[in-house]
């Protein structure tokens, strides 16, 4: 299952969403290289997450196929995937309540 509308946010959007783009004023000298450098970080791991997901897929597949795999590595490679959406999840979590806090900071 493909994860086609976040794996290309890219640090294009992270700069729209944080201001600090190349119009934005007032930004840190290095918050660009930050910001790109963030990015790329996220997108590596989203699309280290899809391919998680795609390979429990496909095994998921061959199983149901009756193709001969182990059971075992089609159960590992299952959990493997659900345990590493339920931590994107959460990291999701934890930066929207980032977001929110430092939305909430008086300037």
């Amino acid at each position: 299952m493909p994860i086609d509308g976040v794996a290309g946010i890219g640090a294009t959007g992270i700069e729209r969403i944080a201001g600090i783009g190349t119009g934005g004023q007032g930004a840190a000298p290095g918050a660009k290289a930050a910001a790109e450098s963030f990015g790329r970080l996220l997108d590596q791991a989203l699309e280290g997450l899809n391919r998680i997901q795609v390979e429990a897929d496909a095994s998921s597949a061959r199983l149901a196929a009756g193709e001969p795999v182990d059971l075992h590595d089609v159960m590992l490679a299952v959990e493997e995937a659900d345990l590493s959406l339920r931590l994107a999840l959460q990291m999701r979590n934890k930066l929207m309540e980032a977001y929110q806090e430092i939305n909430r900071i008086q300037v």
